[in-house]
Order: C-alpha cells, then sequence, then structure tokens
C-alpha cells in the first residue's frame, strides 16, 4: 500500500498533458479513432458514430486532445473524456464545417479490447477474443455468463445451477464438479480476479460496458487459473461531466412453475467537474421455481434469489493521473438444486432441501501514471468468496452412522484473496510494443465440510474435516511485439512465477481415530508465449500462436481414513496449447469470420472425484490426476450486419 501512496502523491499534479507519437494514415473516421485509441491506450466508445472518411495525415507527438481535435477537424462528430482514460464519441449537433470525402457503406466494430493487457482491436490481436459490447448484452438478455456463453465459441456452462456452474473453454473440461482444483477458467473483474478453486459466482451484468473472453490459455500474462482462458467483465465508470440515471423492470411467467422477477439501475453523478465522479448501481432479482419435490410435498423448490450493488468512485487531478476506487458485492441463494430424477420430469424424490449460498464481495483501488511514451497501471484489491450447499446423503449414511433416519452432507468455503498487480506498458505508434508487470497474492482458504446424521429430529456431525489453506504466489511478467518486416509481427513473453501452498486440516469421525494433515507444496517454473502474425493483402489478419497455462499441486485431507499414498496429493498440470488463426473481413466490412484450429496437449490432468467403495468414505471429494490427454478442435464465429442494422451471428465449435 505504501507503493501505491507514492503513486498518488509523487510528481507534479499540474504538468502539462502528456505528448503520445501518433502515426494515422488516412483511413474512414471509424477505423482512424480506433488507431488513435489504441496508440494512446484508452478506451473508446462509439466510433461508428463517425461515419467519414477524412484524407488527413496525423503524424507527430500530440497530445491525445489534440490528436482527436486534428482528426475530427470538420467532421459530423464530436469526443469527449468521459472518465480517465475512456473517449466518448458522439454524432454532432452541428453540420460539417468543411466538406469531407463521402464515406463508403463501412461498418466498423468500435469494441476495443484490454484482455491483452493494452487497449486493442480484437481483430488485431492474435489472440481468440471475443467481446460481447452493452447494447448485444442488453438486445440478447444475457444477464450473466451462462446467458453470455451461447453467443461465444467454445464458450459452455455446467448445468448445475446459479452459483454452481463451472465455465468451460474448448472443452478443456476438468469436471463438472468443483473442489480442491483451481479453475482453468479465471474470472476478472475490471483488472482484479475474483475466483480461486470457487464455481462461478454468477455475476448478474448490470451496468457494464462489455464481456470479453480470450479463448486458450492466457498464463503468460495471467499466471495460474486461466488454464483454458479468461472471463473479463469491464464495468462502466463514472462520468465525471454528465449526469445520468436508468431504471429497468423486467418479469417473466413460467409454465407450470413460479412467476420471475427483476429491477436494476445505476446513477451517475459528477461531485466535482472533469475531476471526481460517482457511480452507484444495484439489483434485485427472483428466478421462481419450476420443479416440484414430491415426498416432501413442495412445489417450486429450485427459487433463486439474486441482489448486488457497485459503487465506483474516480479522481482525476490532472490528464496524467488517476484513481478509481470501486467496492461491490453479490448475495446468490438458491432453495434447492435443480436437478430431477431419470423418468421424472419436473418432478423430483430428495428427502431433504439442498439450499446453495454464493456470496461474493470486493474492493479494489487502481492508480494510474501517464506520461507520452508509456502507462503505469497499479490494480490493490481485496476479493471476500463465501459459498455452501447441502446435499441428501441418506443413501451413504451406512458409512458413517449406525443410526440415523436422514444424512446430510455439508460444504461450505470462505475465500479471501489480497491481489497486487502493477503493470508498465507502452504508448505511441512505432515499431516496439511492450509490457513488464509485476504480481503478488496472498490466498487464504477455509473450507469446512461435515457429515450430520439426523437422529430424532436433531443433527449431529458424525464426520467433519476441518481444513485451512494459504497460498502466496510471487510472479514477474513481460511481453515484446516487433514488426520484423512489413505486415509482419512477432510477439514474445512470459512468466516467472514462484507459489507456495500450505494445508492444514484436523479430521474427525464417530468410527476412527482423529488426524491431522500438515503440508506444504511448492511450484516454480516459466510460463512462455510465442505469436507470428501477418496482415495480409486484402486486409484479413493470420496467427500463429505457441501458449502455456497451468496450475499448481495441493494435498487432499478428506476422508475419516487417508487415501493410499499415490493419492494423498496431486501433482501440478500444464496445457501447451499450438493454435493457427484467420480473422477475415468481407462485403465491406459487414461480413466478419474468426476461426481458430488448435491443438492442446495437457499433461497431469487434475481432477475432482468422489471417493467410492475403494476407498471408503463415499462421496467425500478429493482432487487426483488422470493423466494425459490431447485436446483438439476448430472454432469459428460468424458476424454479418445488414443495411438496416439488423445484426446476426453464429458461433461454433
Amino acid at each position: 500500500m505504501c507503493g501505491v501512496a507514492a503513486l498518488c502523491f509523487g510528481g507534479n499534479a499540474l504538468a502539462a498533458p502528456a505528448r503520445i507519437r501518433f502515426q494515422i494514415d488516412p483511413k474512414p473516421d471509424s477505423e482512424a479513432l480506433l488507431d488513435v485509441a489504441q496508440q494512446a491506450n484508452v478506451t473508446l466508445i462509439g466510433a461508428g458514430a463517425c461515419p467519414g472518411v477524412s484524407p488527413r495525415r496525423i503524424s507527430g507527438a500530440l497530445t491525445l486532445e489534440e490528436a482527436l481535435g486534428q482528426l475530427l477537424d470538420g467532421a459530423p462528430c464530436v469526443a469527449r473524456m468521459v472518465a480517465p482514460g475512456a473517449v466518448e464519441v458522439s454524432a454532432s449537433p452541428q453540420a460539417p464545417a468543411a466538406p469531407r470525402i463521402a464515406p463508403a457503406p463501412v461498418t466498423v466494430s468500435d469494441v476495443l479490447i484490454t484482455a491483452t493487457r493494452r487497449v486493442r482491436n480484437p481483430r488485431e490481436l492474435a489472440v481468440a477474443v471475443t467481446a460481447l459490447p452493452q447494447e448485444q448484452l442488453e438486445t440478447t438478455g444475457a444477464a450473466d455468463a451462462g446467458e453470455a456463453a451461447g453467443q461465444l465459441a467454445g464458450v459452455v456452462a455446467t448445468n448445475l445451477g446459479p452459483g454452481r456452474n463451472k465455465l468451460l473453454f474448448r472443452g478443456l473440461s476438468d469436471g463438472a464438479y468443483t473442489g480442491r482444483a483451481r479453475s482453468v477458467v479465471a474470472t476478472y473483474v475490471d483488472d482484479l480476479p475474483v475466483n480461486y478453486n470457487a464455481p462461478d459466482p454468477d455475476l448478474r451484468l448490470v451496468d457494464v460496458d462489455r464481456v470479453e473472453v480470450a479463448r486458450g490459455p492466457q498464463g503468460a500474462l495471467y499466471g495460474a487459473g486461466s488454464l483454458a482462458g479468461v472471463y473479463r467483465i469491464v464495468t462502466q465508470q463514472p462520468d465525471l461531466e454528465r449526469r445520468s440515471a436508468e431504471l429497468r423492470v423486467s418479469g417473466a411467467v413460467t409454465r407450470s412453475g413460479a412467476p420471475s422477477g427483476a429491477v436494476e439501475g445505476y446513477y451517475n453523478q459528477p461531485l466535482w467537474d472533469n475531476i471526481l465522479g460517482l457511480r452507484v448501481s444495484g439489483y434485485e432479482e427472483v428466478q421462481g421455481g419450476y420443479l416440484d419435490d414430491i415426498p416432501q410435498k413442495r412445489k417450486d423448490v429450485d427459487r433463486t434469489e439474486r441482489r448486488g450493488a457497485r459503487l465506483a468512485l474516480r479522481f482525476q487531478p490532472s490528464d496524467a493521473w488517476s484513481v478509481s476506487l470501486t467496492a461491490a458485492g453479490q448475495h446468490l441463494r438458491s432453495d434447492d438444486t435443480h436437478y430431477t430424477n431419470p423418468g421424472f420430469g419436473l418432478t423430483r424424490a430428495v428427502r431433504i432441501p439442498e439450499p446453495h449460498v454464493n456470496d461474493i464481495e470486493w474492493a479494489n483501488a487502481t492508480v494510474r501514471r501517464s506520461w507520452g511514451w508509456g502507462e503505469l497501471t497499479s490494480t490493490t484489491g481485496y476479493v471476500r468468496h463465501a459459498y455452501g450447499s447441502l446435499y441428501d446423503a441418506t443413501a451413504t449414511q451406512k458409512e458413517y452412522t449406525s443410526i440415523a433416519q436422514t444424512s446430510a452432507y455439508l460444504e461450505r468455503t470462505r475465500t479471501r484473496m489480497l491481489v497486487e498487480d502493477l503493470v508498465l506498458t507502452s504508448r505511441g505508434a512505432g515499431p516496439l510494443e511492450w509490457l513488464a508487470g509485476l504480481y503478488a497474492s496472498d490466498t487464504t482458504v477455509h473450507s469446512p465440510t461435515e457429515f450430520l446424521a439426523q437422529v430424532f429430529g436433531v443433527n449431529g456431525p458424525v464426520y467433519s474435516d476441518d481444513r485451512h489453506d494459504g497460498i502466496q504466489e510471487l510472479a514477474a511478467y513481460g511481453e515484446v511485439n516487433y514488426q520484423v518486416a512489413p505486415r509482419w509481427t512477432l510477439a514474445v513473453g512470459g512468466r516467472a512465477f514462484s507459489i507456495r501452498a500450505h494445508t492444514r486440516s484436523h479430521v474427525e469421525s464417530e468410527r476412527f481415530d482423529p488426524r491431522e494433515v500438515d503440508q506444504t507444496t511448492n511450484l516454480t517454473g516459466f510460463s512462455p508465449k510465442v505469436s507470428l502474425q501477418t496482415t495480409l493483402a486484402s486486409g484479413d489478419l493470420a496467427y500463429g500462436v505457441i501458449s502455456e497455462g497451468y496450475r499448481a499441486g495441493g494435498v487432499n485431507s478428506g476422508g475419516a481414513q487417508p487415501l493410499p499414498f499415490a493419492q494423498d496429493t496431486y501433482r501440478p498440470d500444464r496445457l501447451v496449447n499450438l493454435e493457427l488463426g484467420l480473422k477475415m473481413e468481407r462485403l465491406q466490412r459487414r461480413l466478419t469470420l474468426n476461426t481458430a484450429a488448435f491443438y492442446d496437449l495437457w499433461s497431469d490432468i487434475q481432477t475432482d472425484q468422489f471417493r467410492d467403495a475403494q476407498f471408503r468414505d463415499t462421496g467425500i471429494p478429493y482432487a487426483t490426476n488422470a493423466g494425459d490427454a490431447v485436446v483438439m478442435g476448430v472454432e469459428s464465429e460468424l458476424g454479418f450486419i445488414t443495411e438496416s442494422d439488423l445484426d446476426a451471428g453464429l458461433a461454433a465449435q
């Protein structure tokens, strides 16, 4: 935290705006605006609002405002800074002051992404990356990750129910159950990781700018836990100039089920014009159940409620400095599980309710310092993620107790993460681009589990595992992009890392003596990435990439009796990805096609399984290595926009 404070108050807050070396060739205004944003490393909103074509070439060291002023001189649109590092383009209320070349009927995507730690057009990246902007999320009614997955090639969510699902990319699945093994997909909100080994928190997509998905291992930039890719929610930031608000109410009815409804909205208030702004958003939702439980004589048992809020404060004392503070949280509760028995239709037969809770809160501070040649970003964050489930375990109670009417298995997890991520990126046009970063995290996980036997209406534990994990991770990472020849760019990067995990557990059982577990595992290594891309004469992009993902190993503690020695621990796993991709545009950019073929070598696959009669303690989860695998596939995303702005898409793998 001392380093962050030094960043905030060092230097001259009244320094002149930074000059950036721009190089923009004559092209349609919307495309030139994308180039300005990428070279300045700022987010751009609404480039499609500028349909003209300018013959002007922009070259030299200019401030961002000067570059935008030269580009849009006489254009039918205007640009303004809505927040530090964010520019919004909108149609001008006045007619152009000077004649301009008539534009071709071109549709240009104005969605820039930052999943690669820089502001970039996804069509110019040697990464299988997709962005869903706010407008598309709202139009399609995608309220969370599971509903958005259908619009993304190679992305699926398991169907276990809200707050229980796992995100899976490219068929890289380590099993449907969430246990000790770290997630294969890293979930981020802005620049902060919010999951470790938890199920997806099912954050409702309210007041967000876009959702970004980078498929394939991202170990070089994001480290452990991004073995299959990164899912990133980019939230709306406070507008420092204009007050605005929105309220949405929706409802639905379900045949043979209970009604559903949601209310959501935001309020934006500039507190100090162009310097300080506040934005508050919130929501509350009820998903009516539709499953009936026969033995319990309960209807619509799978009711789910979800509510959350986010508060963001932005402070920009000068063009060179900005500070963002965010605090947010979500509560999700399902009254029962969402599965049925074969042949029962929309009914089920479970002896006791199986509720689930998934609560998450986080707070983070992001400090940015910009120069003409680069930008330094420090993200400091704290995450608390608490979730738990209760399952009917009557069928296996004979393994744990001799006298019980019904039994339940209770699992709870409390994860706390403290994260610091410091990254320095280059700015401006030129053949060389680079970034360098330092990362540190301290994670504690308390995950007690109990087997509860009910005798005469009273629940008592007959087995318990009180487990504590402490994980410390340190890493240094970087990437260099160099234009080795006209239209050819080579990128080389990597991440040096060290992960230490310490596990302590106390296990008690009605039938066996108590036992203790106290072990430490360590993993150090280097995760590389190399890519080569070329812009074809047609303007299409072809690329090849070699990347790697990894997860650290760990220790098993569950079970009244320990597992055999060979399965007492599980080893790190590693995935090497070989990928060839092509990104095409046709019909004056109205037709787009992104396709990638990948070949993955996954060694020592970590997977969460359940003990069976072979190990006794039937139903107790543990992590193990399932061997090696080769995963091959092709994924494609096809999009088409008609002249009347009808947008159609197809994603397949």
